[in-house]
């Protein structure tokens, strides 16, 4: 049996929070990627098409954005600007990552192994916190429950945030083309000697998608187990005291997605084995992501910025880790 072992996430969000930005990063840094937006994409310009040559009159396949990321990522921009019917083109590829087609005498499946990294508005343009979850998000159950994590994003107004950011893109057009100089203390503040670059990381990646395949542990599969049982059982109770179907499902596909994410954890960390603490870890990213969409819709708390020391430290001890053991490996790749 063939499982999808690629993540698919949907970021929902406000206007002016870097959604744009963040999917032209993964863009750059990805080892195989697509870039698309959802306003001047179709069904066929997604999946694939059958063009009929001029002059001899014979059908030809041209492939469309999925299948040629297979093996990478998607990045679909204004999500919520595609039309439903084209959407709906994609449900096979976000699951069972092929793609059938039927056309013109032409019968073949093609393979479109990749994750999708989505980016969308709400349906009022910004998330309103006097409306339901159910009423912000303008997008099938179908179509949702294909997304392992689905982020809402919001522009929450906190000084120090803003003062961070404003220093930040302030620095940008400052030090723009490297024109500009650095004073010592932003220098030391700003430069600890962590910084990985992109194509270190693009080189990281590949490594890990190939060369690592990580399992889950059994006391890692129950914990797994406990964790979508109590899920389910707490969506159920929170339906009935409130009378109303929570927009975002939780099915078995998410207990898949919840075992991707902890694979893809171990993977970061180049082993073999996911333990209790990717679980741990999976579990956290699920709960202040699609759960808590599901429930409420909102996710700017200081847990779901902060996450584990653990993870957060782990960037410090990849370049290392690629100096010692794996930097001839990168090289010949």
């Amino acid at each position: 049996m063939k499982l999808r072992g690629d993540i698919n996430v949907l970021l929902l969000g406000d206007p002016s929070v870097a959604k744009s930005q963040f999917l032209k990063f993964v863009d750059q840094v990805a080892p195989i990627a697509v870039y698309t937006s959802g306003k001047g994409s179709s069904a066929a310009g997604l999946t694939a098409s059958v063009i009929k040559e001029p002059g001899t009159g014979e059908f030809h396949l041209a492939a469309g954005a999925m299948v040629l990321a297979d093996g990478g990522v998607v990045c679909i921009d204004e999500f919520d600007k595609m039309r439903e019917t084209d959407r709906v083109a994609i449900h096979e590829a976000m699951e069972q990552q092929t793609i059938s087609i039927a056309k013109a005498g032409i019968t073949t499946i093609l393979n479109s192994r990749s994750s999708v990294l989505a980016a969308a508005n709400p349906i009022f343009g910004r998330y309103d916190e006097l409306r339901t979850t159910s009423e912000n998000i303008d997008f099938e159950t179908t179509i949702l429950s294909r997304f392992d994590l689905i982020f809402i994003i919001r522009d929450i107004k906190d000084v120090s945030r803003d003062t961070r950011l404003a220093h930040h893109i302030m620095g940008l057009h400052i030090n723009v083309n490297g024109r500009g100089k650095k004073n010592n203390d932003e220098e030391e503040s700003g430069n600890d000697g962590n910084e990985i670059s992109p194509d270190l990381l693009t080189k990281y990646i590949a490594y890990a998608r190939h060369k690592i395949h990580p399992r889950l542990t059994r006391k890692a599969a129950d914990m797994l187990k406990n964790h979508y049982v109590s899920f389910r059982r707490e969506t159920k109770i929170q339906a009935e005291e409130s009378g109303q179907i929570s927009a975002i499902p939780l099915t078995v596909r998410q207990l898949e997605s919840l075992i991707r994410i902890a694979e893809s954890l171990a993977k970061m960390q180049l082993s073999e084995e996911a333990n209790e603490d990717h679980v741990k870890e999976a579990v956290r990213l699920f709960k202040v992501s699609t759960l808590k969409a599901a429930k409420e819709g909102g996710m700017a708390t200081t847990d779901s910025l902060s996450g584990s020391g653990e993870f957060l430290n782990l960037y410090k001890k990849l370049k290392e880790t690629l100096n010692e053991d794996y930097q001839l490996d990168l090289k010949q790749m």
